[in-house]
């Protein structure tokens, strides 16, 4: 199962608390794309991605930052 965030506009933690809980309604092996404007998301996401285990797999930069997750 794919899964869009959007996280435009939120700033730093909400952005991570809005992930942190789609995840929980996710199974192992579902993708979570996040959009997100904050400027620190990029930072943010591997770091909570370092810790929670679920892995990163595809950051696009720009305006509206992009973040391919994928549940562990």
């Amino acid at each position: 199962m794919s899964r869009l965030l959007d996280c435009r506009k939120l700033l730093c933690p909400m952005p991570i608390v809005k992930i942190s809980l789609a995840v929980k309604e996710m199974e192992p092996g579902d993708v979570l794309v996040v959009e997100a404007t904050d400027p620190a998301f990029e930072l943010d996401v591997q770091a909570w991605a370092d810790m929670t285990g679920n892995q990163l797999e595809e950051f696009e930069g720009g305006d509206v930052q992009r973040a391919t997750i994928r549940v562990a």
